[in-house]
């Protein structure tokens, strides 16, 4: 079903966002700079400004919600990583370009092509200074020592093609790659190719290793009673001074200095802040090691939640709190599985049903915050709809660009973050769980295509039998943890959305 674009018109943004203004600082402080800090699987309930419950504490985005907008029913493009990312970047789900479930590994080509769109690329155009500073996880072409870079093929569907272990010796790690974040328009970068549980274990500084993995690690709990959790890692390539307990303060040290440099700028600038954590493998520093009631995965969070205090001070304290627009938000829902729940008393995904990879809400519907003093009211909430894919288009429409070549998949949300609107009529949204089940979001009516989860919760793609529901289909609003399917007496609702993906999808 298509539906019209609720946007401001030229002329009231260029009267609201750019004053008349005589120096360049007047130019300079008319456009916010833009800040997002994402998450690594941070659960809903993790945060216990959103969670009463919570066993966790997070004062700093605590502090954010009471600074800021919340949006209750915010979520992930995506139930898993190196999708959400392409959409937030791109304002595009990912199934429409080559990844079509799961997620790419360390040596996989990018995903994001030359040719695509991207926020960075277009806050370059703009004059803005951009930065990526933390985990990539989109691909990226490493040079060969052939002198040829290893790329994807166009069009071809590449969720987990990669160089294998032993083919890592046919890359030159002492040449800069292509493609990564230079290539979707990062002026500077600072990052980790993939999760911190995927080799190579190396940091990239604008596509150049900053030490060559020259040696290796055997892995580490890898026997852990569920998989994948705890202190776990996989066997690979590393480099020789590389430690997993410090690669998010090392991040968020970058992050901090790459905001100072730009105190004195006469361009504003965009700083695409994504955290490592609390993704495994769960390594605390050691100031923060039992400091929660959740254990390392706990401790943690109350990590992360620090490194949020240390860039929203080093704003402060340069001068430029007031004149920036920080988004802060998650990838996906919590790797928690139920015994965990069991263990802790504690809901990472808050009262949703399953977590990160499915298509039930634990699996997308995360936090998502944005701050910007004197224009979004402080402490205000918003049930608006909302996917992450929307970053886009809303800063589009900040900078007063045309609706013309707007993202195909990004809404814009200025109306409702600056209290012009309780809503906009955005078209549903689509999530994606990580096997690539399919489920879409229209009003209170959610529809996932077949049974199941489709992620890591069981049962995760079950077949129907005699007299089953062929889907599942829920009432958001009077059913928010999924429990009662009415696929089957809801059929005219089931028809509506089944239309309404394959108008989106195409198919």
């Amino acid at each position: 079903m298509n539906r019209p674009v609720l946007t401001f018109s030229g002329i009231l943004i260029s009267l609201f966002v750019f004053p008349s203004c005589n120096t360049k600082k007047d130019k300079t402080e008319s456009r916010p700079n833009i800040v997002y800090i994402l998450a690594d699987d941070l659960g809903y309930g993790d945060i216990s400004a959103l969670n009463a419950d919570s066993k966790i504490k997070t004062p700093n985005i605590d502090r954010l919600t009471t600074e800021g907008m919340v949006f209750r029913d915010a979520h992930s493009n995506s139930s898993v990583c190196t999708p959400t990312r392409y959409g937030i970047l791109t304002g595009q789900y990912n199934w429409r370009s080559r990844i079509k479930r799961g997620v790419l590994l360390g040596y996989s080509p990018s995903l994001i092509e030359e040719t695509t769109p991207t926020i960075a690329k277009f806050l370059q155009k703009q004059g803005y200074t951009t930065g990526c500073v933390g985990k990539w996880h989109l691909g990226i072409d490493f040079k060969l020592k052939d002198g040829t870079y290893h790329h994807g093929e166009p069009g071809v569907d590449f969720s987990h093609e990669l160089i294998a272990f032993n083919d890592a010796d046919k890359i030159d790690f002492s040449q800069p790659a292509k493609g990564g974040p230079k290539g979707a328009g990062f002026d500077y970068s600072y990052i980790l190719p993939a999760s911190l549980d995927f080799e190579p274990y190396m940091y990239l500084e604008n596509n150049l290793a900053v030490e060559a993995p020259t040696d290796s690690t055997p892995g580490n709990a890898l026997d852990a009673k569920i998989y994948a959790t705890g202190a776990f890692w996989r066997p690979g390539r590393m480099s020789p001074s590389f430690k997993f307990e410090e690669v998010l303060p090392t991040f968020t040290s970058k992050a901090k200095n790459f905001i100072a440099q730009q105190k004195n700028a006469d361009k504003p600038f965009f700083l695409y802040f994504p955290m490592n954590a609390p993704h495994t493998p769960w390594v605390p520093n050691e100031k923060f090691r039992g400091t929660s009631q959740v254990d390392e995965y706990g401790d943690y969070v109350q990590e992360v939640d620090d490194q949020v205090r240390q860039i929203l001070e080093t704003l402060k304290n340069n001068g430029m709190e007031d004149n920036t627009i920080v988004f802060f938000a998650s990838d996906n829902g919590a790797y928690w599985y139920p015994p965990f729940i069991e263990k802790y008393n504690h809901r990472s995904n808050y009262i949703f049903r399953g977590m990160k990879s499915d298509a039930w809400d634990g699996g997308h519907h995360i936090p998502f915050i944005v701050k910007w003093p004197g224009k979004i009211k402080a402490g205000s909430v918003s049930n608006q709809l909302t996917s992450l894919t929307d970053f886009f288009q809303t800063i589009r429409d900040l900078l007063g660009a045309p609706l013309e070549n707007k993202p195909q998949d990004s809404f814009s949300l200025l109306p409702v973050l600056l209290g012009q609107k309780d809503s906009i009529n955005r078209p549903p949204v689509i999530h994606h769980s990580g096997s690539g089940k399919f489920a879409i979001r229209d009003g209170n009516w959610k529809m996932i295509e077949g049974l199941g989860s489709g992620g890591f919760s069981e049962p995760k793609n079950p077949k129907p039998g005699p007299g089953d529901p062929e889907g599942q289909l829920y009432n958001m609003k009077t059913d928010p943890q999924e429990k009662n399917n009415v696929y089957l007496s809801e059929k005219e609702k089931v028809n509506e959305l089944k239309a309404e993906l394959k108008a989106i999808r195409g198919y």
